[in-house]
């Protein structure tokens, strides 16, 4: 019988919907996590305070573009917003994959008939992390890179990686052998694969828009509430490619 979406797609929300405890603990837990982290590894507000000197004059110039921004700051403020941007990436990538290895053990155990729970797969899910930790960081800078050059490029190497963390807890392979043997699957599926990426893409970017405007939140309650839910949508997109994963594997 063949794959078909729709039947993927029931049976991530059915999924879902029977464990929406674990999964919004998951959530929120990788949410604040990454919150924390971000601000110990951001730095000082004297700093921050020299990244906004003269940012009126620099957003004024709307024409510029923002590698021309860049290079009109002052090395001090270059360094400081390479901190800034450091420590989102870092910060996010660890909350990433601690979201990534919970819910891919979750799958595994529920699907395994275990009853578990999201500290439980957190748990379990320990050995695998300084493996998956690599990986995701491969992936986060190829997706980048792509996005930077061009859209397109980041997209196809989002299509291209997306099983990889799947194949790097499930089968245990090796950071490359993942990310070689998820191109082969993805393009080999991209009917089911690239509708999934392209609705979790929307998404987010939803998400961030819709939180963006919430002006009555504080920074900090607005960042957890952001990233929870796009921790939601994530993990939705991660049980689609693990029942899509299994059904390619029987």
């Amino acid at each position: 019988m063949p794959i078909t979406a729709s039947t993927l797609y029931r049976d991530s929300f059915n999924f879902m919907r029977n464990q929406l405890g674990s999964i919004l603990l998951l959530a929120v837990m990788t949410a604040l996590i990454t919150v924390i982290l971000n601000q110990i590894f951001m730095p000082g507000s004297d700093q921050l305070s020299l990244l906004s000197a003269g940012s009126d004059d620099l957003l004024s110039n709307t024409g510029m573009s923002i590698q021309e921004l860049v290079q009109s700051m002052s090395p001090e403020q270059q360094k400081v917003l390479l901190q800034v941007s450091a420590a989102a990436t870092f910060s996010a990538l660890i909350g990433n994959v601690l979201l990534v290895g919970g819910m891919l053990v979750l799958l595994q155990q529920v699907s395994g008939g275990m009853r578990t729970s999201a500290l439980r797969a957190l748990g379990a899910a320990a050995p695998v992390m300084p493996r998956l930790f690599g990986l995701m960081l491969l992936c986060t800078l190829l997706v980048q890179l792509g996005l930077t050059l061009f859209v397109v490029p980041g997209i196809v190497l989002a299509v291209a990686t997306c099983l990889s963390p799947v194949l790097c807890v499930n089968e245990k392979l090796g950071v490359f052998k993942s990310v070689k043997v998820s191109s082969k699957l993805a393009f080999a599926n991209l009917r089911l694969i690239v509708p999934a990426i392209m609705f979790w893409l929307a998404a987010k970017m939803v998400l961030l828009l819709v939180v963006s405007r919430l002006s009555m939140m504080s920074p900090d309650v607005a960042a957890v509430i952001l990233s929870a839910l796009s921790n939601l949508v994530s993990a939705l997109l991660l049980i689609y490619l693990f029942r899509l994963y299994t059904k390619l594997r029987v």
